[in-house]
């Protein structure tokens, strides 16, 4: 006689950077019932590349439900959202999103509504994006926009340049400085 592991309802949550919390989702989580794992991650959504998600696919398996808050949490774009639910869901997971009250278990309805809503979503991800750059651009013309704030102040900006033409190399300033190459190289490239 064999026996076969329970299922169990793993959960995962992502929010786009280090200072933001997944209290708002983790709450969602306990409102849902009974979770068994959660795996979570603080990067951004613009890929699948992240460790707490490829550790979540490797650990799922048939029969196992995987709760997600809502779908720009597990995926950002249209291709990646339907990539993944569709190996899922080919594995035996059933994947359930919570804010949008939707359940896709490989259904051939399922799939329709996961393009539909994932259409709708990522459309609504590309408005936000335009009004927020109507809005730099308004903010700009009344002379209310000043962009991100430099790292390094004028004194630094000019240490960096002193450095750089005693043959300092870029990756030992940046690590003085404790800024990434990158931005050494925007600071030495507004000098010339």
């Amino acid at each position: 006689m064999t026996t076969t592991a329970a299922t169990q309802t793993i959960a995962y949550a992502r929010v786009s950077s280090l200072d933001q919390n997944l209290a708002r989702q983790e709450a969602l989580f306990s409102a849902y019932g009974h979770v068994d794992k959660v795996f979570s991650d603080k990067a951004s959504g613009k890929n699948t590349e992240r460790a707490g998600l490829q550790e979540c696919l490797g650990y799922v398996r048939a029969g196992d439900t995987l709760v997600v808050a809502s779908m720009d949490r597990l995926a950002r774009s249209l291709p990646d959202l339907l990539k993944l639910v569709h190996d899922l869901s080919a594995k035996g997971v059933t994947v359930r999103f919570l804010k949008e009250n939707l359940v896709f278990d490989g259904s051939p309805h399922a799939e329709l509504l996961l393009g539909v809503f994932g259409s709708i979503a990522q459309f609504e991800r590309s408005l936000i994006k335009e009004r927020q750059q109507e809005g730099i651009e308004i903010a700009k013309a009344e002379g209310k926009y000043k962009g991100r704030a430099p790292k390094l102040n004028e004194e630094q900006q000019e240490t960096v340049r002193q450095l750089k033409a005693e043959g300092v190399k870029v990756a030992e300033i940046s690590r003085r400085f404790n800024i990434s190459r990158q931005a050494i190289y925007r600071y030495l490239a507004d000098n010339d």
